[in-house]
């Protein structure tokens, strides 16, 4: 059984930095061929060794991507973060496109939700008015012109 020479403070391998950052070793080994991460380098026996910067970039990707910005999005605030000059305007552009796209897809969501409820409500008053009568087809699964194609 050999032993591992211990590693200099603020040195991690893969194993570790996931754990740190609540990304899975894939999810780690992806954003460095992505070139989000850039590569790191290897000890002799060939293992990634990350430090406490690389930990930082992943934590903020992940962050990021947690707010649904996309992975190209990501890489242009990495870009802005690296560069260290005023970006406010460049970050706040961004985040005001991300804004307006997610209270989109709110309104989007919104929709199917009322669509969803109207069909539901459709299905009450069927089945409420089945007792003690014939049922009638579906009325969510009627065709445009108001034929059902099947029943509830």
């Amino acid at each position: 059984m050999s032993k591992l020479s211990p590693q200099p403070a603020g040195v991690m391998q893969i194993g570790e930095v996931a754990k740190l950052t609540a990304l899975s070793v894939d999810a780690i080994r992806f954003y460095e061929r992505r070139t989000l991460l850039p590569k790191v380098p290897r000890t002799v026996g060939h293992f990634r060794i990350y430090t406490d910067a690389d930990v930082i970039r992943l934590s903020f990707i992940r962050q990021m991507q947690g707010l649904g910005f996309s992975l190209r999005e990501v890489q242009q605030l990495l870009d802005l973060r690296e560069e260290r000059r005023e970006a406010c305007a460049e970050v706040r552009n961004l985040l005001t496109a991300k804004l307006k796209q997610v209270r989109s897809k709110i309104r989007e969501l919104e929709q199917l939700e009322r669509g969803l409820e109207l069909d539901l409500e459709k299905c009450h008053r069927e089945l409420r008015r089945r007792k003690g009568h014939v049922p009638r087809s579906c009325p969510v699964l009627a065709n445009p012109n108001g034929k059902a194609t099947g029943s509830c």
